[in-house]
């Protein structure tokens, strides 16, 4: 009996609002259309942004390694300081080249003394062979003697001046200006020549950024540049900036200057490199950061808010204002194909490829509340769609 009771009593609360819900009802009792915000579709060239993971590294960085071997006296630079090129860094004991050179120098100057001798030898024989005095073969010998001692002065000096060159190898000097790293070796340690690093010298000024496209972006772009839905700047330079692993973008714009030829096998990508000022010394090389490339245009662009697009079966649609069949206003479906995301007022939004037009007012709320030919009415004012540069995040699904 109880249980009767309480049924009695839900379907008494339920009834009205059934009734309210009946078309045939009085229009007292109806729900007004939700309300809902728009945003009128706009076309406008959108700037693009692309983000890639780079790296730094120094636009010149080298090891530094002995020319010849010996022992390290002395270490003649502060590690971590600027260096000049030509800056002695290390100064190996340089004896046992200086004994060696005193030797090929001695050798020299008997060479040397052997061809004076073998030229006054020849320079008397030559009025006796020319009075006939001595024979022809003598003359002969004196003028290979002669060139002998002389091919003999040359090799000394060839060797004095190896001697001298190993000499000056036990100064180990800077190649290029830099940043000096760590001394891998110290005072005392034995080193053997073109096989112990000493240390690294880093130019980081310029400073280069490495990162990678990947090859099917890559033939995405060339197919947009040739369909036009793409432009590049007038110059065909393209602007880069970097963004720090603390969110940091500092004020300064490289180029790119180098795109490989080949997409490496292994990671389906094409290397690229650019290049920035760091007069101050603010990028280290090895960092990691965020690669920003900005010149590029999408002209007569369309966007949507993330929010106001929504996944069917057949794939992404977005609620627009449309007319009913009473003239009243209505939600419609629209189909819609869309690319990369853009940043829209530090929001996401979709930008669109095909399924909106110039005009077209997209629904952003109450999109629970709403289906296809619902009646909706407008909440004002309608908020137009700005954007931002679009990155290259791909779409999710």
């Amino acid at each position: 009996m109880n249980r009767h009771i309480s049924a009695f009593f839900l379907m008494s609360l339920v009834a009205p609002v059934l009734s309210g819900c009946d078309g045939n009802a009085e229009p007292g009792m109806a729900f007004p259309p939700p309300e809902v915000n728009v945003a009128l579709i706009t076309p406008q060239d959108l700037p693009v942004e692309r983000e890639y993971i780079g790296q730094t590294k120094g636009s010149r960085e080298v090891e530094i390694r002995p020319r010849v071997g010996g022992i390290i006296e002395k270490r003649l630079y502060e590690e971590g300081s600027r260096v000049a090129a030509g800056k002695v860094l290390f100064q190996l004991d340089p004896k046992p080249s200086a004994a060696k050179l005193a030797v090929a120098e001695a050798a020299l100057a008997r060479a040397q003394a052997q061809y004076r001798q073998a030229e006054r030898d020849l320079n008397r024989l030559k009025p006796l062979a020319e009075d006939k005095l001595i024979s022809r073969k003598a003359l002969d010998d004196a003028q290979s003697a002669f060139e002998l001692a002389d091919a003999d002065v040359k090799a000394a000096e060839a060797s004095a001046r190896e001697a001298h060159l190993q000499l000056d190898y036990t100064r180990v000097t800077a190649p290029i200006a830099g940043i000096a790293g760590l001394a891998e070796k110290v005072e005392g340690a034995v080193v053997t020549a073109s096989e112990d690093r000493l240390t690294t010298l880093t130019d980081t000024d310029p400073m280069d950024v490495y990162f990678s496209m990947s090859e099917n972006e890559l033939l995405a772009q060339q197919t947009q540049l040739a369909d036009g839905t793409l432009q590049s700047p007038s110059n065909k330079v393209l602007q880069v900036k970097v963004r720090l692993a603390d969110g940091r973008l500092p004020d300064r714009i490289g180029r790119i200057n180098f795109n490989d030829a080949r997409i490496d096998t292994s990671t389906g990508t094409l290397s690229m490199r650019a290049r920035l000022q760091n007069d101050d010394g603010l990028l280290k090389s090895g960092q990691f950061v965020r690669v920003i490339i900005t010149g590029a245009v999408r002209p007569n662009a369309m966007t949507v808010p993330q929010k106001a697009v929504l996944e069917g079966p057949q794939g992404k649609f977005v609620y627009v204002i449309s007319q009913g069949k009473e003239g009243n206003t209505v939600a419609a479906i629209r189909p819609i194909q869309v690319g990369e995301w853009v940043m829209q007022n530090n929001e996401r939004a979709w930008l669109v490829l095909s399924g909106l037009n110039s005009g077209d007012q997209v629904i952003l709320d109450n999109l629970i509340k709403i289906g296809p030919d619902v009646p909706v009415q407008i909440a004002p004012p309608a908020t137009p769609v700005t954007t931002a540069p679009a990155t290259t995040e791909s779409p999710q699904g």
